[in-house]
């Protein structure tokens, strides 16, 4: 298989963290005898720096004529910490979703029983925690008319869904909830007690979950699920919700595998699928080498699986697992025993290409040197 991809490192660790993704994507084409062509391209505060603009015409070329983006990270403090800056890094990641027509975010949550003593929760409470959330991306307050009073005293975002908006990616949701991995409930998330546009969405919701019968459905308000998601997470199977409330609850839901630096997530729409790491550009660590990779290296196992590739994406998953079984972490898990961003882009690696995964000797992995046999 031959495929296409822009790669955008980014700002702060997306640099750091999307060269092991390649790194491994590197490791599977050469097992399994594909073809990975990679494009690099600018956004971000480093295309502010270098170019003036968050989103280059070019990038935006680019990833419309790739078969997928993978993507780093966004941000640096010099612009969140000036609330007068014109020019910011996130206005790029947002119009590239615009251009993209990505209106969906699809972010899986998972568990690791060898990092369930780093969760706020008991060990049996997040047993057996698997779900997914929806996250409308294109429309809602982000996306909203915006106004600032001449003084400076007086600020509004609108709110704003229309039906289609919420029907497209309502669809999807409840397909995914059909697959035979998944257990067929979908629980929409929203404020339909205050919000016009949440009972909205539970209006299209109740209309279009009649054509998935076989889907059970709940409603639950936002502020009930965020506090769900810590009691109770093994609840939740499919989550669908709204572009602000789904940027909320999924960095929540993120406490539960140990890390924020874990949670890998996808970016689907119309055309061409954005794969990245739900982290941030962690500014304070960039090249270190020490950020978590696995956010980025588990978004390209979603890429994969995209591709078609559910083996290579299987063998990916439980390389990331592997590492973590033995202790093969980054420095948000382990911040004395820790191992570089780089080993870990090299253990990865080197089991992909492992005939062999039983003979590794995991007493030989040293600091910045790969596994030796």
């Amino acid at each position: 298989m031959q495929k296409n991809i822009t790669v955008i490192e980014g700002d702060g660790i997306g640099p750091e963290v999307t060269r092991q993704s390649v790194k491994i994507l590197n490791a599977i084409a050469a097992q399994f005898n594909h073809t990975f062509n990679y494009t690099y391209h600018l956004m971000g505060a480093v295309a502010i720096d270098k170019t003036g603009n968050p989103l280059p015409d070019e990038t935006i070329e680019s990833c419309l004529n790739s078969d997928a983006v993978l993507f780093g990270a966004i941000g640096h403090p010099k612009y969140d910490n000036d609330p007068t800056a014109k020019v910011r890094p996130e206005q790029g990641l947002l119009k590239l979703r615009k251009s993209l027509q990505l209106f969906a975010n699809i972010r899986p949550v998972n568990t690791y029983p060898a990092l369930q003593h780093l969760a706020p929760l008991k060990a049996e409470k997040l047993e057996g925690v698997d779900f997914i959330i929806f996250r409308e991306l294109t429309g809602g307050i982000y996306f909203g008319k915006k106004e600032l009073s001449e003084d400076g005293t007086k600020a509004s975002d609108d709110c704003v869904y229309t039906t289609p908006e919420i029907e497209r990616i309502a669809h999807l949701a409840f397909q995914y909830a059909q697959k035979p991995e998944r257990r067929k409930k979908l629980t929409l998330v929203d404020k339909a007690n205050v919000l016009e546009t949440s009972r909205l969405w539970r209006k299209v919701v109740q209309e279009i979950s009649k054509q998935y019968p076989d889907v059970a459905v709940d409603y639950m308000f936002v502020d009930n699920a965020s506090m769900q998601i810590m009691l109770n997470p093994k609840q939740f199977d499919i989550v669908l919700t709204e572009n602000m409330f789904g940027d909320i609850i999924s960095d929540e839901a993120s406490v539960l595998s140990g890390s924020l630096g874990l949670l890998p997530s996808a970016s689907v729409g119309t055309g061409t699928v954005l794969f990245e790491p739900i982290h941030g550009s962690y500014p304070q660590a960039a090249g270190k080498d020490i950020a978590n990779p696995l956010g980025s290296i588990l978004s390209a196992a979603m890429m994969l699986e995209h591709f078609g590739l559910s083996t290579e994406a299987a063998l990916v998953r439980e390389a990331v697992k592997w590492t973590l079984e033995n202790g093969f972490v980054s420095k948000d898990i382990e911040p004395v025993n820790f191992y570089f961003t780089s080993t870990i882009g090299d253990l990865i690696s080197d089991y992909v290409k492992s005939t062999d995964h039983e003979r590794i000797n995991v007493e030989n992995v040293q600091l910045r040197k790969s596994t030796i046999i």
